[in-house]
């Protein structure tokens, strides 16, 4: 097994032990780290000495019972809209992957019309259903109806909004999904087979788990992006936590403050899912052997010679 230099061999050829090794200088890095000091200093000044920025105003709403009741309807439309998404984006990615015809060109259908379309508008469609569809009934198609409801009683501000984000959201993460299965082995399915599994049991035993380790961070990413989009619902009215600051500033006209109180507490929970996405990625990966630990173990091992 050889041994690795520690020092760069010279062009000669030769190398000195007892040479002092001269570091490159980067003073490029040192000019960076100064104009960013001196930004932050004065960003600190800014937020210090600026009366208008009302900070104990932003002190005093942080913890408002309005503004906690928004931040609840927006942790309440990011977890169902995202289990909505991931739901149904699974099984829009497995019926792209079938070979049925009918199913892929249903779910390509589905994909290109949800992404192909702004959020915003969904949207807007979901909550103005009922001035198209006054009444939603359930029966026998082209005949007679058993029971029907009005439109707008059943698509309230919160199940449009569920609508809007969470069927936006399944074309995305069918695209993920469809990935994540993908890059598993055909193998590990042909095997499933030849020992009997039927296809739903191979799917929910043998490739998700696997597809998992590329589908937890685009899906936690998708779920930070969620937790920002559900801001749009102020369109159709519903208070969540940007809506609900809105509301308070259309009052006292304390636009600023307000913003920084919603902008806060986005940055709180993006953080929260961060760490959590962090932990997720660590357990998803675990029996899986990093590259750099499998260039050591190889190098061990007397691999790269």
């Amino acid at each position: 097994m050889t041994s690795v230099a520690s020092e760069t061999v010279p062009a000669g050829g030769v190398v000195h032990a007892d040479e002092p090794i001269v570091r490159l200088r980067h003073p490029g890095r040192w000019v960076a780290a100064g104009v960013l000091v001196v930004l932050l200093a004065m960003l600190v000044h800014f937020v210090a000495t600026a009366p208008k920025l009302r900070l104990d105003l932003v002190a005093g709403y942080l913890f408002e019972q309005s503004i906690l009741s928004g931040l609840l309807v927006t942790l309440e439309l990011t977890v169902v809209a995202m289990a909505l998404g991931v739901l149904l984006g699974t099984v829009l990615a497995i019926m792209r992957l079938s070979a049925n015809p009918l199913l892929r060109g249903a779910a390509g259908a589905y994909v290109w019309l949800f992404r192909g379309t702004p959020i915003l508008v969904q949207l807007l469609f979901w909550f103005f259903l009922g001035t198209v569809l006054p009444k939603i009934s359930l029966g026998i198609p082209f005949g007679p109806q058993w029971v029907e409801w009005g439109t707008n009683t059943v698509i309230t501000q919160f199940t449009a909004a569920i609508l809007g984000l969470g069927l936006n959201e399944a074309a995305y993460m069918a695209e993920i999904v469809r990935a994540g299965i993908k890059s598993v082995d055909p193998g590990q399915t042909e095997a499933a087979h030849a020992l009997g599994m039927n296809p739903v049991t191979t799917y929910r035993r043998v490739v998700l788990p696997q597809a998992a380790r590329l589908i937890v961070p685009p899906t936690a990413n998708e779920t930070i992006s969620m937790l920002k989009l559900t801001s749009l619902v102020l369109v159709i009215g519903l208070p969540e936590l940007t809506t609900t600051a809105q509301l308070i500033y259309g009052r006292n006209f304390q636009q600023i403050p307000l913003l920084i109180v919603a902008s806060i507490w986005y940055l709180v929970l993006t953080t929260l899912l961060t760490l959590l996405q962090s932990r997720i990625e660590r357990r998803t990966n675990r029996g899986t052997v990093p590259l750099r630990a499998r260039k050591r173990v190889r190098f061990a091992m007397g691999a790269d010679r």
